[in-house]
């Protein structure tokens, strides 16, 4: 039982709209017992909206949980039974009022590992075209264009806090660089 951990209790303490909260209890590996909150969520998406010059789309959104507006990529949480690659579509389309022909999965990230169970799936998406946001009710938004190349420099000087933000830029600038290979899911738009 090395580097793992058994529940031997679970109670569910909240069930909002984006959240499960539980109270868990574990074995350890030496047998002792040790308490774990979770947070159980259904996870989400981002995505890297890329033109042919090389200019992202961002949106700046306030956030609650530090009062104030943060840049940050494209992103949304996947309803229950959703498939992922349609979440991004969906998003794209309120945020920033954009299509794309080409749809590239750029990897998983876990946000916050010690108690939430998120999983982000993390897209570029490219050939992009226009046609009017479809924000939800309630959701309020600037859309921000600007070069790749600006925004790794926000990342690398702190101006970029968001987590899943930073890393999608970063991922998606070695993609372009020529530094990785490509994994496309064309959609043929």
């Amino acid at each position: 039982m090395h580097l793992q951990e058994k529940t031997i209790d679970s109670k569910e303490i909240y069930n909002g709209k984006i959240i499960k909260v539980y109270s868990d209890t574990v074995e350890l590996e030496n047998g002792s017992t040790a308490p774990r909150e979770l947070v159980v969520h259904s996870g989400g998406v981002c995505v890297v909206p890329l033109t042919e010059d090389m200019q992202i789309y961002l949106v700046k959104q306030f956030r609650y949980p530090f009062k104030t507006a943060l840049l940050e990529v494209p992103a949304g949480k996947v309803e229950i039974g959703e498939i992922r690659p349609a979440a991004i579509l969906r998003e794209l389309k309120e945020e920033i009022g954009a299509t794309c022909r080409t749809l590239e999965c750029l990897g998983k990230c876990y946000p916050t590992v010690a108690y939430d169970s998120e999983i982000i799936d993390i897209y570029m998406a490219t050939g992009l075209e226009f046609d009017g946001q479809k924000l939800d009710e309630g959701e309020f938004l600037d859309v921000v264009k600007m070069p790749l190349e600006k925004a790794v420099e926000m990342v690398m000087n702190g101006e970029i806090r968001d987590a899943k933000t930073q890393i999608a830029i970063l991922k998606a600038d070695k993609i372009v660089s020529g530094y990785y290979g490509k994994f496309e899911y064309n959609l043929n738009v």
